[in-house]
């Protein structure tokens, strides 16, 4: 039995996870709940500090005020002469008048600094309070989005019981309606609601394979398609014709609806028997110089061509796009990436998105180590793929830098 399509299993993989309680939608609810509820304990303890130091610094200043003036005017009534013997014999430099001055000159000072402390910390009150409603808000908040959350997933589950039965009669807008609610693009929403309403495309595979806990094994909908009828005519139907599929115990109207509404987007039409020997011969005849022409070139980017595999050599012809392989390779030596790996992995030299997918993990603070250790991950994601596996960890409350690519 074939394999999934990685792109049929990342988006099953999404959705199984959306069903349940490691959902990333409410792991990351539950995460900003409880930063919020340790944010609203935080500032609420803040907030008992600083009104005591408001409190305190309030009194000070009004003592000080107080004393200081009391001060001057006792200092004031003070003549040094009064008490000149008794302050000569104790050897006391005692100067009513020159204490006064500094009273008077440094006083208004000090309660300016008391003032400016007070101003500052009913500001930053100002700022812990608001800190602590919008916390509190937010806990209320994640209570009814969680509430919602919930919701949404127990009718994504309905769903899929209804498809995994066998007997779902719902509408595509129905489906994508909900989907949108768990930011799935359209596309996605697209592909997720054919994966519902045929579920022998690739549903009941993945099912299987999730119950018994190994999810390698699948069809895709071109698979099945193509096993079940291989000589169709395609016709062009537009996608939004797609209202409402009731599945029935009968796969063969099953197939037959695909055929209608989605096998364009999942088949290649054959090519008849005299045409493929003509298309052989023609092949044949260009093959010794297209293919001298591909080593010509593959050695003028440094590689060495006869250290390719013929297998290599045929995937390399048959994509052949030599711009495309030069600004693939130019870019690889500029980021000081080993040139081996494209050598290993042929792919990637006719890869349009290669320069994105590298951009993004140099962006996420991945270097040319890694990738030189991990080009697989280049060749596993498309560029869309990439940033969903991102995502993912990112709302998982993953730093992307740390986590290694050999587990992306």
């Amino acid at each position: 039995m074939k394999v999934l399509a990685n792109e049929v299993r990342s988006l099953l993989d999404r959705l199984y996870n959306l069903r349940g309680e490691d959902s990333v939608i409410l792991v990351k609810m539950n995460k900003e709940r409880q930063e919020a509820i340790e944010t609203q304990e935080r500032t609420k303890n803040e907030k008992e500090i600083l009104i005591s130091e408001i409190e305190k610094l309030t009194n000070e200043e009004k003592t000080l005020a107080s004393e200081g003036e009391k001060l001057t005017s006792v200092l004031s009534n003070i003549n040094k002469d009064d008490f000149s013997n008794v302050l000569e014999r104790l050897g006391i430099d005692f100067n009513p008048d020159l204490i006064s001055e500094k009273v008077n000159s440094m006083l208004p000072d000090t309660i300016a600094k008391v003032v400016e402390e007070n101003k500052k910390a009913s500001e930053k009150l100002k700022d812990v309070e608001a800190e602590m409603n919008n916390a509190i808000t937010k806990v209320e908040e994640l209570g009814i989005r969680k509430d919602e959350a919930l919701n949404a997933q127990a009718k994504l589950n309905e769903y899929f019981n209804l498809a995994l039965a066998g007997n779902i009669n719902i509408t595509r807008d129905e489906i994508t309606n909900l989907l949108e609610k768990f930011d799935f693009n359209d596309n996605e929403q697209r592909e997720a609601a054919k994966l519902l309403m045929f579920p022998e495309d690739a549903l009941y595979e993945y099912d299987a394979g999730y119950k018994s806990g190994n999810q390698t094994s699948g069809r895709t909908i071109s698979e099945v398609i193509a096993e079940a009828k291989k000589e169709s005519v395609v016709e062009d139907t537009s996608s939004d014709e797609i209202k409402s599929v009731e599945i029935s115990s009968n796969k063969d109207s099953v197939l037959e609806d695909i055929f209608d509404k989605v096998i364009e987007e999942n088949t290649i039409p054959e090519i008849s028997k005299p045409e493929a020997e003509e298309a052989k011969e023609e092949v044949k005849e260009s093959n010794i110089n297209e293919s001298e022409k591909l080593k010509n070139l593959l050695d003028s980017l440094g590689f060495n061509s006869n250290g390719f595999s013929t297998t290599s050599l045929e995937k390399l012809l048959a994509n052949y796009d030599e711009e495309l392989f030069k600004q693939n390779v130019d870019y690889i030596k500029a980021k000081n990436i080993d040139l081996s790996i494209l050598e290993e992995n042929v792919e990637l030299l006719f890869d349009k998105e290669l320069k994105m997918k590298i951009e993004k993990l140099l962006e996420l603070g991945k270097d040319a180590k890694d990738i030189n250790l991990t080009p697989k991950v280049l060749l596993k994601y498309n560029l869309q793929g990439l940033n969903n596996t991102i995502n993912v960890l990112q709302i998982s409350g993953l730093d992307p830098k740390k986590v290694p690519l050999m587990a992306y």
